[in-house]
């Protein structure tokens, strides 16, 4: 580490190339202990409903909650006073969350953050669909009846929509 920090305080740019891997080690895996914790409960899902309710968790767990461990923290706190650009096809918004500028950042897979809800599901009454995991109400594929998740993303048993007025 202390051979990558010389480096970095003599270079004139760096670009950095993330992946997976850095999110790995920042803490966000997607097996054993933490998706015991966090997903089991929906997988493996039996429903469309358990399926977009899991959807909707995994986003808000792995995009909006803040990784485990500082690796992106420490990240920054070695590029702060440089000329930097990162690269990644990391989807869990990490970079942002720890004040690297948005704009010296190019992600070639996307964000979670964008993943908005169209089609046959309930918008909760909005105009405009929401993000997937602000949904707390939804119709159901074949648009006959619609189901509601709690705030922890357990599926409650399906209701009369008051939105969407499919009823059960």
């Amino acid at each position: 580490m202390k051979k990558l920090k010389r480096k970095i305080e003599n270079a004139d740019a760096v670009v950095i190339g993330a992946g997976a891997g850095l999110s790995a080690s920042a803490g966000f895996t997607y097996s054993g202990k933490r998706f015991e914790e966090n997903f089991a409960d929906f997988y493996p899902y039996d429903t469309l409903e358990e399926y977009w309710a899991y959807w909707s968790r995994y986003i808000l767990i792995n995009r909006y909650c803040n990784a485990p461990k500082s690796v992106y923290n420490d990240l920054y706190s070695l590029l702060r006073d440089k000329n930097y650009f990162v690269l990644t096809t990391n989807v869990d918004h990490c970079f942002p969350k720890e004040d690297f500028d948005k704009h010296r950042l190019f992600y070639t897979q996307g964000d979670y953050g964008l993943c908005q809800l169209r089609g046959s599901l309930c918008t909760n009454g909005n105009q405009r669909p929401l993000h997937l995991y602000q949904c707390r109400h939804w119709r159901s594929i074949d648009g006959n009846r619609c189901f509601q998740i709690n705030k922890n993303f357990t599926v409650l048993k399906p209701a009369p929509c008051i939105y969407c007025f499919v009823l059960v």
